[in-house]
Protein backbone atom coordinates (compact mmCIF):
# COMPACT_ATOMS: atom_id res chain seq x y z
CA UNK A 1 0.00 0.00 0.00
CA UNK A 2 1.43 3.22 -1.06
CA UNK A 3 0.84 5.79 1.73
CA UNK A 4 1.73 9.52 1.29
CA UNK A 5 2.39 11.39 5.07
CA UNK A 6 2.03 15.39 4.94
CA UNK A 7 2.92 17.34 7.80
CA UNK A 8 5.59 14.25 8.30
CA UNK A 9 7.88 16.74 10.63
CA UNK A 10 5.16 17.16 13.09
CA UNK A 11 4.22 15.48 15.79
CA UNK A 12 1.79 13.15 14.57
CA UNK A 13 3.69 12.52 11.12
CA UNK A 14 6.86 11.81 13.42
CA UNK A 15 4.79 9.40 14.77
CA UNK A 16 3.21 8.01 11.62
CA UNK A 17 6.60 7.59 10.10
CA UNK A 18 8.13 5.59 13.10
CA UNK A 19 4.27 3.17 12.67
CA UNK A 20 4.83 2.57 8.97
CA UNK A 21 8.80 2.83 8.06
CA UNK A 22 9.40 -0.53 9.00
CA UNK A 23 5.97 -1.97 7.54
CA UNK A 24 6.24 -4.41 5.04
CA UNK A 25 3.11 -4.10 3.66
CA UNK A 26 3.58 -0.03 3.36
CA UNK A 27 5.65 2.03 0.68
CA UNK A 28 5.99 4.89 2.40
CA UNK A 29 6.73 8.57 0.96
CA UNK A 30 6.69 11.42 3.86
CA UNK A 31 6.61 14.80 2.95
CA UNK A 32 6.66 18.10 4.82
CA UNK A 33 7.86 21.63 3.99
CA UNK A 34 11.75 21.71 3.91
CA UNK A 35 14.06 19.15 4.94
CA UNK A 36 13.79 15.70 6.58
CA UNK A 37 13.78 16.26 10.44
CA UNK A 38 13.08 12.18 11.58
CA UNK A 39 15.74 11.24 13.95
CA UNK A 40 16.68 8.51 11.22
CA UNK A 41 16.66 9.90 7.79
CA UNK A 42 14.21 8.34 5.18
CA UNK A 43 16.40 8.96 2.12
CA UNK A 44 14.28 8.86 -0.92
CA UNK A 45 11.05 8.17 1.14
CA UNK A 46 11.19 11.73 1.74
CA UNK A 47 10.26 14.74 -0.57
CA UNK A 48 9.77 18.32 0.65
CA UNK A 49 6.56 19.64 -0.47
CA UNK A 50 4.97 22.83 -0.07
CA UNK A 51 1.19 22.19 -0.03
CA UNK A 52 -0.05 25.43 -0.64
CA UNK A 53 1.51 24.87 -4.54
CA UNK A 54 -0.69 23.20 -6.65
CA UNK A 55 2.10 22.33 -9.23
CA UNK A 56 4.12 21.10 -6.62
CA UNK A 57 1.26 18.87 -4.99
CA UNK A 58 1.03 17.51 -8.55
CA UNK A 59 4.25 16.50 -9.31
CA UNK A 60 4.77 14.46 -5.91
CA UNK A 61 1.82 12.72 -6.57
CA UNK A 62 2.44 11.99 -10.14
CA UNK A 63 5.62 10.48 -9.38
CA UNK A 64 4.44 8.58 -6.44
CA UNK A 65 1.07 7.43 -7.03
CA UNK A 66 -0.47 7.16 -4.16
CA UNK A 67 -3.20 4.68 -2.56
CA UNK A 68 -3.86 6.26 0.59
CA UNK A 69 -2.95 10.06 1.58
CA UNK A 70 -2.58 11.14 5.20
CA UNK A 71 -3.27 14.95 5.53
CA UNK A 72 -1.73 15.96 8.77
CA UNK A 73 -0.20 19.06 7.58
CA UNK A 74 -2.03 22.27 8.68
CA UNK A 75 -1.58 25.93 10.76
CA UNK A 76 -2.73 24.74 14.46
CA UNK A 77 -1.86 27.83 16.37
CA UNK A 78 -5.36 28.89 17.25
CA UNK A 79 -4.14 32.29 18.12
CA UNK A 80 -2.11 32.95 14.87
CA UNK A 81 -4.97 31.78 13.25
CA UNK A 82 -6.59 34.57 14.38
CA UNK A 83 -4.29 37.03 14.22
CA UNK A 84 -3.67 35.72 10.40
CA UNK A 85 -6.81 34.51 8.86
CA UNK A 86 -5.07 34.56 5.10
CA UNK A 87 -1.91 32.48 6.18
CA UNK A 88 -4.75 30.06 8.38
CA UNK A 89 -6.73 29.75 5.11
CA UNK A 90 -4.02 28.64 2.43
CA UNK A 91 -2.64 26.19 4.87
CA UNK A 92 -5.79 24.66 5.76
CA UNK A 93 -7.97 25.33 2.82
CA UNK A 94 -6.43 25.93 0.03
CA UNK A 95 -3.61 23.25 0.75
CA UNK A 96 -6.47 20.47 1.33
CA UNK A 97 -7.90 21.44 -1.54
CA UNK A 98 -4.92 21.10 -3.76
CA UNK A 99 -4.24 17.74 -2.10
CA UNK A 100 -8.24 16.81 -3.17
CA UNK A 101 -7.81 17.12 -6.26
CA UNK A 102 -4.91 15.60 -6.66
CA UNK A 103 -5.92 12.81 -4.99
CA UNK A 104 -9.01 12.80 -7.33
CA UNK A 105 -6.91 12.47 -10.50
CA UNK A 106 -5.01 9.34 -8.77
CA UNK A 107 -7.72 7.87 -6.82
CA UNK A 108 -6.35 7.91 -3.64
CA UNK A 109 -8.57 7.42 -0.28
CA UNK A 110 -8.06 10.89 1.59
CA UNK A 111 -7.56 10.60 5.47
CA UNK A 112 -7.60 14.44 6.76
CA UNK A 113 -6.74 15.38 10.44
CA UNK A 114 -9.25 17.69 12.13
CA UNK A 115 -9.88 19.36 15.47
CA UNK A 116 -13.23 19.15 18.07
CA UNK A 117 -12.49 23.11 17.41
CA UNK A 118 -15.34 23.27 14.62
CA UNK A 119 -17.68 22.62 17.59
CA UNK A 120 -18.80 25.36 19.74
CA UNK A 121 -18.47 23.62 23.14
CA UNK A 122 -21.91 24.04 24.46
CA UNK A 123 -22.99 20.39 24.70
CA UNK A 124 -19.73 18.15 24.78
CA UNK A 125 -18.69 15.31 24.43
CA UNK A 126 -20.01 14.91 20.89
CA UNK A 127 -20.63 12.36 18.12
CA UNK A 128 -19.25 12.23 14.73
CA UNK A 129 -22.97 13.29 13.34
CA UNK A 130 -23.61 16.38 15.52
CA UNK A 131 -23.64 20.20 13.97
CA UNK A 132 -20.57 21.92 13.93
CA UNK A 133 -20.60 25.47 15.26
CA UNK A 134 -17.21 26.58 15.24
CA UNK A 135 -16.04 29.72 17.48
CA UNK A 136 -12.54 30.52 15.96
CA UNK A 137 -10.46 31.60 12.26
CA UNK A 138 -8.69 28.34 12.94
CA UNK A 139 -12.15 26.29 13.66
CA UNK A 140 -13.94 27.59 10.59
CA UNK A 141 -10.72 26.85 8.46
CA UNK A 142 -10.55 23.21 9.58
CA UNK A 143 -14.71 22.44 8.81
CA UNK A 144 -14.13 24.42 5.89
CA UNK A 145 -11.43 21.67 5.11
CA UNK A 146 -13.76 18.85 5.87
CA UNK A 147 -16.74 20.37 4.01
CA UNK A 148 -13.83 20.20 0.36
CA UNK A 149 -13.11 16.41 1.44
CA UNK A 150 -17.26 15.65 1.97
CA UNK A 151 -17.97 17.00 -1.60
CA UNK A 152 -14.98 15.97 -3.44
CA UNK A 153 -15.33 13.50 -6.07
CA UNK A 154 -13.64 11.02 -4.48
CA UNK A 155 -14.38 7.70 -4.10
CA UNK A 156 -13.42 7.11 -0.21
CA UNK A 157 -12.07 9.40 2.07
CA UNK A 158 -12.68 9.87 5.88
CA UNK A 159 -11.89 12.65 8.22
CA UNK A 160 -10.24 11.98 11.75
CA UNK A 161 -10.58 14.21 14.58
CA UNK A 162 -9.09 14.39 17.50
CA UNK A 163 -8.15 16.96 20.74
CA UNK A 164 -5.14 17.90 22.29
CA UNK A 165 -2.58 15.77 21.02
CA UNK A 166 0.65 15.66 23.04
CA UNK A 167 4.01 13.64 22.93
CA UNK A 168 7.43 14.38 22.05
CA UNK A 169 9.43 14.08 18.42
CA UNK A 170 12.52 15.79 16.99
CA UNK A 171 13.09 19.41 16.00
CA UNK A 172 9.15 20.22 16.87
CA UNK A 173 7.97 24.10 15.70
CA UNK A 174 5.70 24.09 18.92
CA UNK A 175 5.32 22.53 22.07
CA UNK A 176 1.81 20.76 23.80
CA UNK A 177 0.05 21.06 26.98
CA UNK A 178 1.58 18.14 28.52
CA UNK A 179 5.10 18.99 27.46
CA UNK A 180 4.22 22.76 28.69
CA UNK A 181 2.74 21.55 31.90
CA UNK A 182 5.56 19.41 33.13
CA UNK A 183 8.44 21.92 31.84
CA UNK A 184 6.34 24.81 34.03
CA UNK A 185 5.97 22.94 37.30
CA UNK A 186 9.71 21.67 37.10
CA UNK A 187 10.42 26.04 37.03
CA UNK A 188 8.48 25.89 40.35
CA UNK A 189 7.34 29.22 39.28
CA UNK A 190 3.74 30.45 39.40
CA UNK A 191 1.42 30.06 36.36
CA UNK A 192 -1.92 30.54 35.99
CA UNK A 193 -4.26 27.92 34.39
CA UNK A 194 -7.76 27.74 32.88
CA UNK A 195 -10.34 26.04 34.70
CA UNK A 196 -13.40 26.29 32.25
CA UNK A 197 -12.07 24.60 29.61
CA UNK A 198 -12.78 20.56 29.35
CA UNK A 199 -10.93 18.28 26.57
CA UNK A 200 -10.05 14.52 26.16
CA UNK A 201 -6.16 14.60 25.85
CA UNK A 202 -4.78 12.22 22.97
CA UNK A 203 -1.37 10.96 22.89
CA UNK A 204 0.27 10.62 19.45
CA UNK A 205 0.81 7.54 19.39
CA UNK A 206 -2.89 6.57 19.88
CA UNK A 207 -3.84 9.02 17.08
CA UNK A 208 -1.43 7.40 14.52
CA UNK A 209 -2.44 4.16 15.04
CA UNK A 210 -6.23 4.77 14.72
CA UNK A 211 -5.22 6.86 11.45
CA UNK A 212 -3.65 3.82 10.22
CA UNK A 213 -6.66 1.37 10.70
CA UNK A 214 -8.10 4.01 8.69
CA UNK A 215 -5.77 3.35 6.14
CA UNK A 216 -5.35 -0.60 6.29
CA UNK A 217 -9.31 -0.71 6.38
CA UNK A 218 -9.82 1.03 3.43
CA UNK A 219 -12.67 3.11 6.26
CA UNK A 220 -14.52 5.93 4.89
CA UNK A 221 -16.42 8.50 6.79
CA UNK A 222 -16.00 10.41 10.04
CA UNK A 223 -14.40 9.20 13.01
CA UNK A 224 -13.84 10.51 16.36
CA UNK A 225 -10.13 9.92 17.37
CA UNK A 226 -9.41 11.03 21.00
CA UNK A 227 -7.93 10.06 24.54
CA UNK A 228 -10.41 8.37 26.41
CA UNK A 229 -10.03 10.64 29.67
CA UNK A 230 -12.28 13.91 30.01
CA UNK A 231 -10.72 16.45 32.11
CA UNK A 232 -10.53 20.66 32.63
CA UNK A 233 -6.97 22.06 31.66
CA UNK A 234 -6.53 22.75 35.11
CA UNK A 235 -7.33 19.09 36.06
CA UNK A 236 -4.42 18.27 33.26
CA UNK A 237 -1.97 19.82 34.47
CA UNK A 238 -2.44 18.98 38.32
CA UNK A 239 -2.20 15.01 36.60
CA UNK A 240 0.69 15.83 35.18
CA UNK A 241 2.33 17.03 38.59
CA UNK A 242 0.93 14.19 40.35
CA UNK A 243 2.78 11.83 37.83
CA UNK A 244 5.67 13.47 37.32
CA UNK A 245 5.87 13.60 41.39
CA UNK A 246 6.29 17.83 40.71
CA UNK A 247 4.68 20.20 43.10
CA UNK A 248 1.22 21.70 41.91
CA UNK A 249 0.78 24.09 44.68
CA UNK A 250 2.31 27.12 41.73
CA UNK A 251 -1.07 26.40 40.18
CA UNK A 252 -3.44 29.27 40.08
CA UNK A 253 -7.46 28.56 38.65
CA UNK A 254 -8.44 31.53 36.16
CA UNK A 255 -11.15 31.72 33.46
CA UNK A 256 -10.62 31.85 30.00
CA UNK A 257 -11.67 35.42 29.49
CA UNK A 258 -9.08 36.70 31.66
CA UNK A 259 -6.43 35.57 29.73
CA UNK A 260 -6.99 38.04 26.53
CA UNK A 261 -6.39 35.40 23.88
CA UNK A 262 -7.50 36.57 20.54
CA UNK A 263 -9.16 33.46 19.46
CA UNK A 264 -12.08 32.02 21.07
CA UNK A 265 -12.03 28.33 22.64
CA UNK A 266 -14.64 26.25 23.01
CA UNK A 267 -15.30 25.56 26.94
CA UNK A 268 -16.07 21.93 26.68
CA UNK A 269 -15.67 19.46 23.81
CA UNK A 270 -14.67 15.91 24.16
CA UNK A 271 -15.70 12.65 21.60
CA UNK A 272 -17.81 9.77 21.85
CA UNK A 273 -15.45 7.27 20.73
CA UNK A 274 -18.09 4.05 20.27
CA UNK A 275 -17.42 4.13 16.22
CA UNK A 276 -13.78 4.02 15.91
CA UNK A 277 -13.71 1.19 18.99
CA UNK A 278 -16.36 -0.44 17.19
CA UNK A 279 -15.58 0.21 13.49
CA UNK A 280 -11.90 0.27 13.71
CA UNK A 281 -10.77 -1.24 17.11
CA UNK A 282 -9.53 1.37 18.39
CA UNK A 283 -8.01 1.55 21.80
CA UNK A 284 -6.67 4.55 23.03
CA UNK A 285 -4.33 4.55 26.28
CA UNK A 286 -5.92 6.43 29.70
CA UNK A 287 -4.32 9.50 30.27
CA UNK A 288 -1.58 8.41 33.09
CA UNK A 289 -1.19 5.54 30.60
CA UNK A 290 0.02 7.94 28.09
CA UNK A 291 2.02 9.85 30.48
CA UNK A 292 3.88 6.58 31.15
CA UNK A 293 4.76 6.28 27.53
CA UNK A 294 6.18 9.99 27.38
CA UNK A 295 8.36 9.15 30.73
CA UNK A 296 9.76 6.33 28.54
CA UNK A 297 10.25 8.29 25.87
CA UNK A 298 12.24 11.38 27.70
CA UNK A 299 14.04 9.06 29.71
CA UNK A 300 15.28 7.38 26.22
CA UNK A 301 16.47 10.61 25.29
CA UNK A 302 18.52 11.28 27.83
Amino acid sequence: MRILITGANGLLGQKLVAALRKDPQTDLLATSRGPDRTPEPLGARYAPLDITLEAEVDKVFAAFMPEVVIHTAAMTNVDACELDPLACKLQNVTATGNLIRASEHHGSHFILLSTDFIFDGRNGPYREEDEPAPLSIYGHSKLDAERIVINSRLSKWAIARTIIVYGIAEGLSRSNVVLWAKSALEKKQPINVVDDQWRMPTLAEDLADGCIRIAKRGATGIYNLSGPDGMSILELVHRVGVFFKLDTSVVSPVKSNSLSQPAKRPPKTGFILDKARRELGYAPRGFEDGLAVLRDQLVGTQ
